[in-house]
């Protein structure tokens, strides 16, 4: 143990050992090792991964994927119902909600609805984030669901948001994300 952990310089193999044989210190480095493969291999799931990501295409321009378009409207509803709700004075349990909660969250919406539709690669995975956040909120709230309309209701949500994020990926890895200067 303590060989290897205080180690300084590289020692000769043992006569048993098996592995690559060691170089001494002024050869060149041969470019393969004899009865090496030359690259791994790779696995069936990286094989697929592989054939998946040659079939994608770069969104055109002035293309629309119908998820995308089913994001924006998802997203504009909702921030648009939810600044119209509290204009009418809508009660959530008999309290109006707080003004700057139905505010910030309804600007989101909108600008990530404004952000899709233009196929902006940072609002895409933003509406993502908030699907994500939203239906871990409706798992959560399952638990106290005291009646069947509120377990509907939360498996729905959970359900659609999760689709929705699942459909996302696959636009989202199309979008071309943006280039720095300078890179």
């Amino acid at each position: 143990m303590a060989q290897r952990s205080r180690k300084r310089k590289q020692r000769a193999p043992a006569a048993g050992r098996k592995g690559p044989p060691s170089k001494p210190a002024g050869a060149a480095a041969p470019s393969r090792i004899a009865g090496w493969p030359a690259e791994p291999e790779l696995t069936r799931s990286q094989r697929r991964d592989a054939q998946v990501r040659a079939g994608l295409t770069p969104i055109a321009p002035g293309e629309r994927p119908r998820t995308i378009v089913i994001s924006t409207v998802v997203a504009a509803l909702l921030g648009l119902g939810n600044l119209i709700a509290f204009v009418a004075g809508v009660k959530i349990g008999g309290k109006h909600p707080a003004a700057g909660g139905i505010v910030v969250f309804s600007v989101l919406m909108i600008a990530c609805a404004v952000g899709m539709w233009r196929l902006w690669y940072g609002a895409v995975l933003g509406f993502m984030a908030l699907l994500a956040i939203i239906a871990t909120l409706f798992a959560l709230l399952l638990i106290e669901a005291s009646n069947v309309l509120g377990l509907v209701v939360g498996v729905v949500v959970i359900a659609g948001s999760g689709y929705l994020f699942f459909k996302l990926v696959r636009v989202l890895s199309r979008i071309q994300m943006p280039r720095y200067p300078g890179r």
